[in-house]
């Protein structure tokens, strides 16, 4: 007989619980095995401190055994998170933050005799406007005799990643999404600048560890004594080189706004024009805004209620709106670096571990401004691919047209050979027609662009 339950497909690997889905609710159950460690969570205070702090996403304990296994000891209703994201899809000041509220996480539950037995950062998720830690089932009874177990998982996963894109100057989320059990010490090794041995704890993190790590594969280690005093030295080791990394360059595109606000009056006419679309439509209470850049339309929709996924493929205006974030506490707008020309795709086991972007992103409305261009002259994409996929995300469009005339694409051609005859409004239009239905267009200004509400056909 079927189990009347859906085990999650990402959720296999630690034997004290597991996630899963019954009738459209999103349960956790914790194991037998975990009870002694579960209890002492509870019961110590540290849940509730945490959850207070709003560093961990709260839950409800029913006290059912929903999947009718053997080894069910308690079962956990949490909180909704509205979207999953993972760390490839994140810039380096959010994977940075991830990692600081980890070591937080670790330090602070020492306080309750428990530590963090594992440091991944698919723990932690983007929730009401700031990151938080996503799994009670991480914390266990803290032995002051031993060393932190996931201290090497820690270094893989955040240390690498980080400091590669320091050193190097260049995002590559890529890395993480070859290697999203973390980056390997001995590559990470391989790849950094040899001065990168003259910082002390890249040193002793980084090159010392790997040199360690690789004898440990073949040399049998005894027992050492690992003291309380020791792991927060450690710990503040890691927060002293955490806080000395910094991704610095220019973006391609992090003062295109800027330079649009001059061209007569286009970029207030689109605001308004946006603003007067978006006031119009009903029943929009999620949406995604496919080419954010720093997120001036994206609040514009976040301001509207309306939970907002602000994606770009460029990472330092993704960085640069993360970072503002931060500062005005927007809770429904969240920043993901994301390229439309090769979205996150499934990876993991059977390719069901982590959902690609497409199938995780379900929304009421695409908004796809100043992109057409780029994905069909830039990305050689035809408009009917382009419009079949906004029609799997979303059920209402408002995109712009950018005529072939427009400056930007002229410029674009100047690069490379003209072979787009077929790039006009009017196969625009007949492309998009396949899918969706036009409401509304109006021009933008006096730019030539033309601003299109689109609903979804069928």
């Amino acid at each position: 007989m079927l189990p009347s339950y859906h085990h999650h497909p990402s959720s296999y690997r630690d034997p004290s619980g597991f996630i899963f889905e019954k009738d459209g609710v999103l349960f956790r159950q914790v194991n037998q095995v975990f009870k002694e460690n579960f209890d002492h969570f509870i019961s110590s205070g540290c849940y509730d401190y945490f959850v207070k702090k709003k560093l961990l996403i709260p839950h409800e304990i029913i006290n059912e055994n929903i999947t009718g296994t053997q080894e069910y000891y308690k079962t956990l209703k949490p909180e909704i998170v509205p979207f999953i994201s993972y760390p490839y899809e994140w810039s380096f000041d959010m994977l940075k933050d991830a990692a600081l509220l980890t070591l937080q996480l670790l330090k602070e539950s020492i306080g309750y005799g428990l530590i963090i037995k594992d440091a991944t950062p698919y723990n932690i998720q983007w929730h009401n406007g700031k990151l938080i830690f996503i799994d009670s089932l991480s914390f266990e009874k803290y032995n002051e005799t031993e060393p932190w177990i996931a201290y090497r998982q820690f270094c893989e996963c955040f240390i690498s990643p980080l400091l590669l894109m320091h050193y190097s100057k260049m995002p590559l989320q890529q890395l993480q999404l070859a290697y999203p059990e973390g980056i390997p010490l001995a590559i990470t090794k391989s790849l950094l600048p040899a001065r990168s041995k003259f910082s002390l704890y890249t040193y002793l993190h980084i090159h010392l560890h790997a040199g360690v790590a690789s004898k440990n594969k073949t040399n049998i280690t005894r027992a050492v004594a690992f003291s309380k005093k020791k792991l927060l030295n450690l710990v503040a080791s890691l927060e002293s080189l955490l806080h000395t990394l910094k991704l610095t360059g220019e973006s391609t595109w992090s003062e295109y706004y800027t330079e649009a606000s001059q061209r007569n009056d286009y970029l207030e006419q689109k605001k308004q024009l946006i603003s007067q679309l978006t006031k119009n439509l009903t029943g929009i209470k999620t949406a995604v805004d496919v080419g954010a850049n720093d997120g001036v339309f994206s609040k514009l929709l976040a301001e509207l209620n309306i939970y907002t996924l602000a994606a770009d493929f460029d990472p330092l205006c993704i960085n640069n709106l993360y970072a503002e974030i931060k500062q005005t506490n927007k809770s429904n707008l969240q920043p993901l670096i994301i390229d439309l020309s090769n979205p996150s795709p499934a990876i993991g086991v059977n390719n069901t571990e982590r959902q690609s972007f497409i199938s995780r992103t379900k929304v009421d409305l695409v908004m796809a401004l100043a992109v057409i261009h780029h994905l069909v002259i830039g990305k050689n994409i035809p408009f009917e691919k382009i419009a079949s996929l906004f029609h799997d995300i979303g059920n209402k469009l408002i995109i712009e047209f950018v005529p072939k005339e427009d400056e930007k694409v002229e410029l674009m051609l100047k690069s490379k050979k003209d072979i787009y005859t077929g790039y006009s409004k009017e196969n625009f239009e007949l492309a998009f027609s396949k899918f969706f239905t036009t409401q509304t267009k109006e021009p933008v200004g006096s730019s030539g662009r033309t601003l299109y509400l689109m609903i979804k056909n069928g």
